[in-house]
């Protein structure tokens, strides 16, 4: 059986290793201390935890003087909730301003499923890469979270890190690297090329061995940085496959509508972009997956479309 991992695990854990080494590090919640997994982080480092309470406007504009005073706060709230409500402080506050701000979208995605669509964000991806100078990340394992909150840390600009709460299995192939702007190629092939982003690049791999066992070899591509993008593994896979599939646990309009950006103007190709259209309704996370598709056969069928010439 394969072990499944909650991100928000290895986000925390590095937080906290972080902030063992640099007194700068803090961390604003909106009463999300549990759901952050920032627990740990709060006992060892008390006066460095700043909840807010269901206040995510204050909660972005309070990151953003930290980051005006030299610290460098990780802002960690369910996506929702902070993309939403808080938009405006985002693009300002953080964006305009260019702060060292890292805005930690937790639990996103359909996540939350049972509790339906207030609590889904599938749109978060689209809203935050419109914004300029915003960094775009969706880890795709517990490694790969831990090597981009070690980044974010590091980086001089402000970065929105999705932490997804479903369990994910270790992905082979990545090995905890993160380059943002760098794509990862998990599969070889030269029939059609699949794109993934955080959460779906798990189905993506296993849609990949069904295909295989076809005779239809799929490019597989990790996209964890959503932006900016890997433009050119996107042309390269453009010009030496039949087409592009993207799979996303957000709006197709998130990674899909990014990557169909750099293909029009870059080298037209067929695409078909899987991931969710429209308001979600209130069900499992896995359920809500099958739904729209994001799974090894919504996945095939979506590559074998396409390398069938369709």
């Amino acid at each position: 059986m394969t072990l499944l991992h909650d991100c928000r695990d290895a986000f925390a854990s590095t937080l906290v290793d972080l902030a063992e080494h640099d007194p700068r590090i803090v961390t604003v919640v909106n009463d999300s201390v549990g759901s952050s997994k920032l627990g740990e982080f709060g006992r060892r480092f008390p006066d460095r935890l700043i909840n807010v309470g269901i206040a995510e406007q204050a909660m972005v504009g309070v990151g953003a003087g930290l980051a005006a005073s030299g610290k460098i706060p990780f802002v960690s709230a369910a996506s929702c909730f902070m993309t939403a409500r808080a938009l405006e402080q985002v693009k300002i506050d953080v964006a305009y301003s260019g702060h060292h701000v890292v805005l930690c979208g937790q639990s996103p995605g359909v996540a939350y499923g049972e509790l339906g669509s207030t609590h889904h964000s599938p749109e978060d991806l689209s809203w935050l890469r419109a914004i300029p100078g915003i960094t775009v990340v969706a880890p795709a394992d517990p490694a790969e979270t831990s090597a981009a909150v070690r980044w974010a840390a590091a980086h001089d600009g402000p970065v929105f890190l999705r932490v997804s709460r479903m369990g994910v299995p270790d992905i082979a192939g990545l090995d905890g690297e993160f380059v943002p702007g760098k794509s990862a190629m998990l599969r070889e092939g030269d029939d059609v090329t699949i794109i993934a982003t955080g959460t779906a690049v798990a189905p993506t791999l296993e849609a990949a061995d069904v295909l295989h066992a076809e005779g239809i070899s799929a490019r597989v591509l990790a996209m964890a940085t959503i932006s900016p993008l890997d433009r050119e593994a996107i042309v390269t896979a453009a010009r030496e496959t039949a087409g592009i599939v993207t799979v996303e646990e957000a709006y197709v309009c998130g990674l899909g509508g990014a990557v169909a950006e750099v293909v029009v103007e870059e080298y037209p190709v067929r695409m078909r972009r899987v991931g969710l259209r429209g308001f979600a309704p209130t069900g499992s996370t896995s359920w809500l997956f099958a739904r729209a598709g994001i799974s090894s056969v919504g996945i095939a069928d979506a590559a074998r479309a396409l390398a069938a010439g369709r």
